[in-house]
């Protein structure tokens, strides 16, 4: 999809499809909206009514355009109350527009830069937000098809104003690099289990290092050189699988002077049967998403060699499938950690804690300033949370908040959760250190988030954030989130970055 930026009127541009918005509380008061309805011969007015269009978030009135009009039809979009955010109303009726004109078969779009005379009127962050909802509501996953989709050839927005057009190239050109790490993140989860395993992961790094330059560069370690370091509890989970694990460390190194280290972790685990405590079928169906939050480490890497941002980064995925064979862990085993601490298993299907623990351990080696993991790790976090929210367990308030509003900021709704310290009773075990199960059957994305505080230094600051609800959408979630993988976290997380 091209898109391009250009100053003039909009309603004289030739298009497919004219894409204007409307505040609820302006649908039919403002002057660009009284203009259009004039060159419609009263139609808008007419059709908003028999519609009872009113121009709440994501409403949609679409007619065909007079003759004296340079495009084929008209839609108007809603941008819901005036005093909402611009930046996020902007990026949904973006997502909106694309839809309805696939829907339509339409390839060429002129949309209005959203939001020119709100008072909270940022062309560039706006530009990047409208960007990234245009080219991911475009997003296909066609590899496996015989038969390709149809994509947008041509987006064209228009600003009033000279000077927001030029504000607004520098940000489509970041949301370019944001979303392009996103369909990085899209494209590794969508891949099924049969070619999306440990090595194909460890492949994808290389790759985003060899494109990255020397800024970014990749290690892999095998199964011989994970012992070494004495990972129990990651081999303990890859032990029954064919497939050999890869453990992957990515490091980003800014070509500046820089202050701050962080590192982020992804959950890797390729697939997830739940080994010998096997899920039912239902529940394997979507298990290739297991590794959704190395997908968003290897997304975020893969945007962070063109940005450059001033702050150096860790990444780090143990990657490996949980399968039950006759080499599986089984319930009753007890392994020990590369911190020293050992684990009794109650259930092999808690298995990416158990990968997380020595990966965690690993990642503070490098003294980051701060630590976040990423893992599709609880099915409690969505039934508390439901399918489009993460929740985030922190040891540090300020680094909870940052993160929860980089989300807001980027359409990638989280929510701060207690890591509520009297819970750890729960796994604590009689035979070992610790048990990788709680004994009760509330509050697991709680114990799930204990369990990992374990293997973190007391001086660390970290964040864990639980992402099985929105990691994969099995419903749409919004107008730019279709079915599949998300790339879920990718654009929090260069926002924090970016602002830390």
């Amino acid at each position: 999809m091209e898109i391009l930026v250009q100053k003039g009127d909009i309603l004289e541009v030739a298009t497919d499809l004219l894409v204007v918005g409307a505040y609820e509380s302006e649908l039919l008061h403002d002057p660009f909206t009284e203009r259009l309805n004039e060159l419609l011969g009263g139609k808008m007015t007419k059709m908003a009514k028999a519609q009872e269009f009113e121009a709440k978030l994501g409403q949609t009135l679409i007619f065909a355009a007079p003759d004296k009009m340079d495009m084929e039809y008209v839609m108007v979009v809603g941008l819901g109350e005036l005093k909402s955010s611009v930046v996020e109303a902007a990026r949904l009726a973006s997502g909106t527009a694309v839809q309805m004109a696939k829907k339509m078969g339409l390839r060429k779009i002129a949309i209005e830069f959203f939001g020119e005379d709100h008072e909270e009127f940022s062309a560039k962050n706006t530009a990047e937000a409208m960007t990234e909802a245009l080219l991911l509501a475009d997003y296909q996953f066609n590899v496996y098809k015989k038969r390709k989709g149809v994509s947008i050839k041509e987006v064209i927005i228009v600003a009033e104003d000279g000077r927001d057009a030029r504000s607004a190239e520098k940000g489509i050109e970041k949301g370019r690099i944001c979303v392009d790490g996103t369909t990085v993140a899209r494209d590794l989860v969508n891949t099924p289990g049969q070619d999306m395993t440990p090595t194909r992961l460890a492949e994808a790094a290389e790759e985003i290092s060899r494109i990255s330059g020397e800024t970014v560069k990749v290690e892999i370690f095998d199964r011989a050189q994970v012992e070494k370091m004495g990972m129990g509890a990651y081999l303990a989970v890859a032990q029954g699988a064919d497939s050999e694990l890869k453990f992957i460390h990515l490091t980003y190194t800014p070509t500046v002077d820089y202050k701050k280290t962080v590192a982020v972790v992804g959950k890797g685990v390729t697939f997830d049967s739940g080994g010998l405590s096997l899920k039912p079928g239902s529940s394997m169906e979507t298990m290739k998403c297991d590794m959704a939050g190395a997908a968003t480490v290897l997304g975020l890497f893969t945007a962070l060699g063109r940005l450059q941002p001033k702050v150096a980064v860790h990444g780090i995925i143990a990657a490996c499938e949980n399968m039950p064979s006759g080499r599986a862990i089984r319930p009753g085993d007890i392994v020990k950690s590369a911190n020293g601490k050992t684990i009794e298993i109650l259930n092999t299907d808690a298995e990416g804690r158990l990968t997380l623990a020595d990966a965690l351990h690993y990642a503070q080696k490098f003294e980051p300033d701060y630590l976040v993991d990423l893992a599709t790790l609880t099915g409690a976090i969505v039934v508390g949370l439901g399918e489009e929210i993460a929740g985030v367990f922190s040891n540090d308030n300020v680094l909870s908040n940052k993160l929860v509003k980089a989300g807001e900021e980027t359409g990638e709704d989280m929510c701060a959760l207690p890591l509520h310290s009297a819970y750890k009773k729960l796994i604590q075990s009689e035979v070992a250190d610790i048990q990788n199960t709680s004994t009760s059957r509330y509050g697991g994305s709680i114990t799930a988030a204990l369990f990992l505080s374990e293997f973190i230094n007391s001086s660390q600051k970290w964040a864990h954030i639980d992402i099985a609800g929105p990691a994969f959408a099995e419903r749409p979630m919004n107008s730019y989130t279709g079915l599949g993988g998300t790339g879920f976290g990718v654009r929090t997380l260069i926002r924090w970055i970016e602002e830390l």
